[in-house]
């Protein structure tokens, strides 16, 4: 299998850390998804990444749905709870997360517009989601232990991958200040392999999305 990436996705990365969990073996194909000739638009009609590409070519798309497929079909060792409550508990943190993630793209090509061009209510609102989606994942999940559970799941990966995140794109928003349970979850998950392996980092946009 290939997996599509860019090196600062959020979402990108959750995929990068469940096929590590898994161990199921891939080669990774990274590229800056805006940029003219890029693979996402003719392997995603939404032109989106990530995109997983099967072994019989067909692709897999939109980071949840990815996750919801590896776990159907490589379900040892298992990344959503079985318990139906601690589930959808996961779940939820993963809306919240890919809220968050969703409002700092927004919020970050704001800033690539002609200062002329910006609409500071929007970037505000944006920054509005950032700040409220963060405090509620920081009332969801425990100062000890997972996010969800007694093991390893979906909402850690999710979790983890929002506030790494927020340290690249946002680092003016000081999420360690308020939530030391958050500050907690990002220490432990920060010596796990697949979260070594995947810190994200910046790419250089030479498309002009905005």
């Amino acid at each position: 299998m290939k997996l599509l990436s860019a090196t600062p996705s959020p979402y990108a990365r959750k995929v990068r850390i469940a096929l590590a969990e898994k161990d199921i073996p891939f080669e990774l194909v990274t590229e800056v998804p805006w940029n003219d000739g890029a693979q996402a638009a003719k392997l995603n009609p939404l032109e989106k990444i990530p995109v997983l590409t099967l072994d019989d070519g067909t692709t897999v798309y939109d980071s949840a749905y990815i996750l919801e497929y590896l776990e159907a079909k490589y379900p040892d060792p298992p990344l959503f709870p079985t318990d139906p409550e601690l589930r959808l508990a996961a779940r939820k943190l993963e809306v919240l997360a890919d809220g968050v993630c969703d409002a700092i793209v927004l919020a970050f090509f704001e800033t690539r517009r002609p200062e002329a061009h910006r609409s500071t209510p929007w970037h505000d609102r944006q920054m509005r989601k950032i700040h409220g989606g963060v405090r509620a994942i920081a009332e969801l999940v425990p100062a000890e232990g997972f996010c969800v559970g007694t093991q390893f799941s979906l909402g850690d990966i999710t979790v983890g991958t929002v506030l790494g995140y927020l340290d690249l794109r946002c680092p003016e928003v000081d999420w360690r200040t308020p939530y030391p349970n958050l500050v907690a979850i990002a220490d432990r998950l920060s010596e796990r392999p697949s979260f070594k392996e995947t810190v994200p980092t910046p790419q250089v946009l030479d498309a002009n999305v905005i």
